[in-house]
Order: C-alpha cells, then sequence, then structure tokens
C-alpha cells in the first residue's frame, strides 16, 4: 500500500518524472525541533508539482515530505555528491544559506533518528521509483528518468551570481546517451533562456544511482532558476516567500518544458 505521503502516478509511457523535493509537510512529532517552520519550508521546489503536472502523458513519483526532514536525493551513506563544494546532509541541518535549522544541536537528529527517517521516508521513495523503473523497462528498449528540481537564482553559499534559469545535469555525461543530453540543450536554446550543462548541479544521487545507459535506462536532473516561472523576490522572507503560483506567469516555462519532456518521449521511443 503506498503511503499518504508518497504519490505514484503511472503511466505506461517510457518517461518518470521524479519529483525529491517538492514536498513541505513537517511530522508533527518532529516539526517542534526547527527553530520555525519557514525556515524547514525554505528551501522547497516551490510548486514543481503545478508546473509539471499534465505537459506530456508520464509517470510521476513524488513525496510530499519537507526535505528538512530527509533529502531523499542524497547518498544514504552520508557521502557528499559535491564534494569540496557547500551542500546539505541527507537529513539538513542547515539551510541553502548555512542558517541552522534546528533550536540546539540537540534537538537535530543524531544516528538512529536519521536511520529512522531512512526507514520510514528515504526507502519507501526509492523502492517505488526502482519498481516504475523496472515496470517500465520491461515494456520498453529505452526508459528516461528526469529528476525535477528547482532553486531561487541567486544563493551565494552554493554558487556565485545568478544561476542559469535551465540547469542540466548528466554527470559529465554518463548517465544518459548523448543524443537525449543533445536533445534537451536543443529545446533549452530554443527557449531563449539561459542554460548549462553540468555546470554547478551535475545530477544527484537519484540521477547517479539509477543511471544506466548501457541497460537502456537514462538519467537527467533538470535543475529550474525559480526566476523562470514564479515571481521570485530578490531576498526571502517569512512575507515574500514562498512565491505564489500563477499559471499565466508559468504558461511559458510550462511550454518550454511540454518540448523537453517531449524530446525525452521522443528519444525513449
Amino acid at each position: 500500500m503506498t503511503p499518504g505521503w508518497l504519490t505514484v502516478r503511472r503511466s505506461d509511457t517510457p518517461l518518470i518524472l521524479a519529483m525529491p523535493h517538492g514536498g513541505t509537510d513537517l511530522p508533527d512529532d518532529l516539526a517542534g525541533a526547527f527553530r520555525s517552520p519557514w525556515l524547514a519550508r525554505l528551501d522547497a521546489d516551490w510548486h514543481i508539482r503545478a508546473l509539471y503536472t499534465g505537459l506530456v502523458d508520464a509517470t510521476i513519483v513524488a513525496t510530499d515530505v519537507s526535505r528538512s526532514i530527509i533529502d531523499v536525493n542524497r547518498d544514504p551513506s552520508g557521502a557528499s555528491l559535491y564534494p569540496g563544494q557547500a551542500t546539505t546532509e541527507l537529513c539538513p541541518t542547515t539551510t541553502f544559506d548555512g542558517e541552522p535549522l534546528y533550536l540546539d544541536d540537540a534537538a537535530a537528529p543524531d544516528e538512529a533518528a536519521i536511520a529512522h527517517r531512512r526507514a520510514i521516508w528515504f526507502d519507501p521513495y526509492h523502492a517505488a521509483l526502482a519498481g516504475e523503473i523496472a515496470r517500465l523497462r520491461a515494456r520498453h528498449p529505452r526508459v528516461v528518468v528526469y529528476d525535477c528540481h528547482s532553486i531561487r537564482s541567486h544563493v551565494p553559499r552554493l554558487f556565485d551570481g545568478e544561476l542559469p534559469v535551465f540547469n542540466i545535469g548528466t554527470n559529465g555525461g554518463v548517465t544518459c546517451d548523448p543524443a537525449l543530453r543533445d536533445a534537451i540543450v536543443g529545446r533549452c536554446a530554443a527557449s531563449g533562456q539561459s542554460h548549462v550543462v553540468d555546470g554547478r548541479f551535475r545530477g544527484g544521487w537519484t540521477t547517479r544511482h539509477y543511471a544506466r545507459p548501457d541497460e537502456g535506462i537514462h538519467a537527467i536532473q533538470m535543475e529550474l532558476a525559480i526566476r523562470g516561472y514564479l515571481t521570485e523576490p530578490g531576498s526571502p522572507s517569512p512575507e515574500n516567500w514562498p512565491p505564489s503560483f500563477d499559471p499565466a506567469i508559468a504558461a511559458p516555462m510550462r511550454s518550454h518544458l511540454a518540448a523537453i519532456l517531449t524530446a525525452c518521449l521522443e528519444f525513449a521511443r
């Protein structure tokens, strides 16, 4: 039985949209340990499900749990995906800006609590995702796992300057066939928006873990700068964050993403 915090919406097409960071739920027994609910939700991939839903026929695997509880796109061993660069942990203790999330060190999860969170949220999410990959790979010679993300345009602790609108991650070209990467790059270029391949965001644990291009499983991460589909304030505060989802503002980006996802389906077929 699928738990209530996990969405698995099945399609028979060879495309999976994974949404690991769209959730904002803070379980009652854990919420009180955070300095504030706003901080604990600050770094969500805001409105990512509304942005992608209905663009093409695809399987969706998404969690409603806040990434501040556990980040299901991190290496479960705790190893950094970006050695030498600032990042957040499997169970984050700071925001992207480096602000402490918890009331004090004693409130932060210890090893036992992290293991418990893995069992409750991380493992079921990835069991569902792995199951959908296996189901669709049995039906199709190629499957595309497209990991949907977004982030603020300016996060000085993580990157300098303004992030490109489209950030395509293939971990240096190893997670998918070059033809898929090139097709996505072409659609991003046609949008007229800024884009980069394997820049600051080269793909998280999902992209790196499941990709097996030689076996017909191709994975990419798409990290969108939030200004591409929301009215993004210069500096987030409880008064202005998160921005509301306005379908009219998001419409151009949805059109670009529909073209990108169509290219994924064309490649897989």
